[in-house]
């Protein structure tokens, strides 16, 4: 039996049909007609690509309301139709359907919007920026659920990693003085949860899902009690971190939109894009990578070649605990400089949907995690342009998303085959 045999899906493929994105794709077009077209304000909605203070500037895109929304209906309406002929005849749906129609339903709901907010105009290099900005912590704790489940440990424990490591980050930093210490005591408080679900799910063989809830729960209150105590009597010492600055490369900071999310970052954010690019590549292009999916889709296979299931398990558990977090000190020494009580505020569970949304691909949970960041961003953005949409449902937006993503109406979503299962040497 060769390595690569290991890694192929041994369950037999079923053959009855998903109507679920056709169905979504179908209600999104419908509301897209009601909205968009016949709802469609005629005014025109101005994006801003530069800012006057930009050293290179474009011209602004300036798109009419009425006209875009009535094409992204016809569009979608046609990408709906398809993928029901398609699944009709039994065949499936390429992914990059459900992308043009992400990205279409995207744009005409920027334009419809926008055109009918008080002032047409918003700044798309500030909403982009923004939207990666938020993004971090989720995309950190993504890219630890995709260490933890391509070897088989289901890692609900995400949010308690990010929030170990927010409150580790803080009272490291502020007791030392310096960030970097911070940062360095926020992976190993994330390794430390991580330690605790590595022993119990791995080595005891309790529930995995019970685990991560219990100790989302446990860190929850440990971290809200030492705030309300320890941290509240003496904020100076131990909870007025410095914050980590952002670091500009000279020209390329300023190429518009590009410039400030790619070359203007803090060193988590800079990290950030290296964790994806490393993980991306350990995962598909190095043995480590090879053996680690070996054990994640049939562990009795790889542990016949030689593997360590268990151990190989454990070690990258204690990894993704690690890059979570990294993702848990953005909010102490990044976002603000002080910690809350819960101030992840369930973004863990939400890197834990961009996981299932990107398919467990580094590459596919850091463009979902954006997406959320995006959504999370929008809710703001719109509020100060002074748009009639409800603020309730502006609140709304990112858990929208986030129930569309794992309900897979953008398509089936095949876990690795041992995700969740505890293996025992026989």
């Amino acid at each position: 039996m060769s390595m690569a045999a290991t890694v192929t899906d041994v369950r037999p493929s079923g053959t009855s049909k998903n109507w679920k994105a056709p169905i979504g794709f179908g209600i999104g077009a419908l509301m897209a007609i009601l909205v968009f077209a016949i709802g469609g304000p005629a005014t025109t909605a101005v994006f801003r690509v530069s800012d006057d203070s930009d050293r290179f500037r474009l011209a602004d895109i300036a798109l009419p309301a009425d006209v875009v929304g009535w094409v992204v209906a016809v569009a979608l309406a046609a990408i709906a139709a398809y993928s029901f002929l398609q699944v009709r005849k039994g065949e499936s749906l390429n992914r990059w359907y459900g992308i043009a129609y992400a990205v279409l339903f995207v744009v005409g709901f920027l334009t419809w919007v926008v055109g009918i907010a008080e002032r047409p105009s918003i700044s798309l290099a500030g909403l982009i920026a923004g939207s990666v900005t938020l993004a971090i912590p989720l995309i950190f704790g993504s890219l630890s659920g995709v260490l933890c489940e391509r070897v088989g440990v289901v890692n609900i424990a995400i949010e308690g990693q990010l929030l170990s490591g927010a409150f580790a980050a803080a009272v490291a930093a502020s007791v030392s003085g310096n960030a970097y210490v911070g940062l360095f005591a926020a992976a190993f408080a994330g390794m430390l949860v991580s330690t605790i679900l590595a022993v119990f799910s791995i080595k005891y063989l309790v529930n995995q899902i019970i685990v991560g809830v219990v100790l989302n729960v446990l860190v929850s209150g440990l971290t809200g009690f030492l705030a309300s105590t320890l941290l509240s009597r003496d904020s100076a010492t131990f909870n007025s971190p410095p914050g980590l600055p952002d670091i500009s490369i000279p020209l390329l900071a300023d190429i518009p939109v590009i410039g400030p999310i790619l070359f203007k970052q803090s060193i988590v954010g800079y990290l950030m894009y290296v964790a994806v690019i490393v993980i991306w590549i350990g995962l598909y292009r190095t043995r480590w990578g090879l053996r680690m999916r070996a054990v994640g889709e049939h562990p009795q296979a790889a542990d016949t070649m030689g593997i360590k299931v268990n151990a190989t398990r454990f070690w990258n558990v204690l990894l993704g605990g690690a890059v979570a977090g990294f993702g848990g000190a953005f909010f102490t020494l990044v976002s603000v400089s002080t910690f809350t009580r819960d101030m992840t505020a369930g973004q863990g569970y939400i890197a834990l949907a961009a996981l299932i949304f990107g398919r467990w691909n580094p590459i596919g949970a850091f463009f979902a995690a954006l997406l959320f960041g995006f959504a999370t961003n929008l809710r703001f953005v719109l509020s100060i342009i002074g748009t009639d949409v409800p603020s309730q449902f502006l609140a709304m937006l990112p858990y929208i998303v986030t129930i569309l993503a794992v309900a897979g109406l953008v398509g089936r979503a095949r876990p690795p085959a041992a995700s969740g299962v505890p293996y025992v040497k026989e």
